[in-house]
């Protein structure tokens, strides 16, 4: 089950007849993640500039992770048939002029309708792993990933405040600017650079859709999925709840909210070179379990300290530190694992696992943000980080019991 391309040309970067270089791949992930939280300082500002309420506005969040979610569905399998170049390729162009469509909107029912659609960068981060697992084999492929989404971990370190910044410098609309600009810059990169990595599938499209059925019986594809889903579920929660709790709970400007609000970034950077080092040495499966403990220790924490009477900013956002760690050393893994499990599937398993991931994500981004209140304090946020924490960390123990009782019947692990 580990299919690879043989037949690929050595890598070099701005040859688009040989696979994409690390720096495409790090960037057209890196692209994905600044769209998801760069403009989220500015939520308090775009709510006043379109006459609306903060929850409204909160809204654009949920909705791009939803469409996100509903998009990969779709996103891996055409890039089985038609190949992971020009699906890229045609996902940053949406993304484009649907950035555009939110600078000059008119009403919020309009700007959320574009923000919707700016979830076409989300055939950057899908296709940017899909490639990696065509290149690699399960382990490596895992250590691969983790180096590319450490590159990654530096964006939402950096993005939220450079947000802030321009938000108080020059007002919302300018951070959708630099997204654009920065969009226009990745498809030129990707169009000079991401040679075909896919074996393209000779199947009609129907068929290819037709396959969904063969992943949803593996219980291994499942338990990774699930262990990805809830361990990044945790920091869905966060993005949907953290900048209600800095701005209102802790009275936050929005530029220093963007300064804390890269702390997972941390661990997430140090989580993935962690995953980069070790994967082939201890298995995807250990570092999995090892993330989802390090999620449930986070957040357990941090209501231990709000409990007894100590929370601030800096435990509650310092603390966001261990869950960062914890989705490191989990989302790489998981994603290889899933990606392995049919590997000649390895599009459609990138595609329907995002779209686990994303769209208990956008769930739990919108659930964070209603449940939140200035009585409420942080306790509901942390409560559901917790709870997705403990949930994933069954998922994975799932796939290794599985797995050890394949073994002792001495049959294929698949």
């Amino acid at each position: 089950m580990q299919q690879i391309r043989q037949d690929l040309q050595p890598v070099r970067l701005g040859d688009r007849k040989s696979p994409p270089h690390m720096i495409t791949l790090i960037l057209l992930a890196g692209m994905s993640a600044t769209v998801m939280n760069m403009f989220l300082p500015s939520l308090p500002r775009m709510a006043e500039h379109f006459n609306t309420d903060y929850s409204v506005m909160q809204l654009s969040v949920a909705i791009y992770l939803a469409f996100s979610g509903v998009l990969q569905i779709f996103i891996g399998p055409l890039s089985d048939k038609f190949g992971r170049r020009p699906v890229t390729l045609w996902g940053i162009a949406v993304f484009l002029v649907a950035t555009l469509g939110c600078i000059y909107a008119p009403s919020v029912e309009v700007f959320l309708i574009f923000r919707l659609l700016q979830a076409g960068i989300a055939t950057a981060m899908v296709l940017s792993r899909a490639a990696v697992r065509d290149m690699y084999a399960q382990d490596q492929a895992a250590s691969m990933i983790g180096y590319v989404t450490m590159g990654v971990a530096v964006v939402p370190m950096i993005s939220p405040a450079v947000g802030g910044l321009l938000d108080e410098a020059f007002g919302w609309q300018s951070v959708f600017w630099a997204l654009f600009a920065m969009g226009g810059a990745v498809w030129l990169l990707a169009w000079r650079d991401m040679g075909e990595t896919a074996m393209v599938s000779d199947k009609s499209l129907t068929q290819q859709f037709g396959e969904y059925p063969e992943l949803l019986r593996s219980v291994r594809f499942w338990g990774y999925a699930l262990a990805a889903g809830f361990c990044s579920g945790a920091f869905f929660a966060y993005l949907g709840g953290a900048p209600f709790v800095g701005l209102v709970v802790f009275g936050m400007s929005p530029a220093m909210l963007g300064f804390f609000f890269g702390a997972p970034a941390v661990g997430y950077f140090a989580g993935n070179f962690l995953t980069g080092r070790y994967s082939t040495r201890f298995g995807i499966n250990r570092m999995v379990l090892w993330g989802s403990l390090a999620n449930i220790i986070g957040s357990g924490l941090s209501i231990s300290i709000f409990l007894v009477g100590y929370g601030s900013a800096f435990t509650f956002f310092g603390l966001m530190t261990v869950i960062g760690l914890g989705n490191g050393l989990c989302i790489p893994n998981a994603t290889a694992g899933m990606l392995s499990v049919r590997a000649h599937l390895a599009g459609t398993a990138s595609g329907l696992g995002g779209a686990i991931m994303i769209g208990g994500g956008a769930a739990l981004s919108a659930l964070a943000g209603a449940l939140l209140t200035a009585e409420t304090g942080a306790y509901p946020l942390l409560l559901l980080m917790l709870i997705t924490s403990i949930f994933g960390l069954i998922s994975i123990r799932m796939v290794i019991r599985r797995e050890k009782t394949l073994e002792r019947a001495g049959k294929p692990v698949f």
